[in-house]
């Protein structure tokens, strides 16, 4: 399952529902890979990881 660990040092775990991409700590039905075409940024301000399109 595909993870990302904040700035912070939170993990966090990448889910899809529907076309919406998003990021949540808990690990149930956690997507096994990053999406192709995308990069994982953080938000400067909340350490919230996101999605980007390259």
């Amino acid at each position: 399952m595909f993870s990302y660990k904040n700035k912070k040092g939170v993990v966090y775990y990448l889910h899809k529902k529907g076309n919406l991409y998003f990021f949540s700590k808990k690990s149930e039905d956690a997507l096994q890979t990053l999406p192709q075409g995308y990069v994982v940024v953080e938000n400067e301000r909340t350490g919230m990881p996101v999605l980007k399109k390259i």
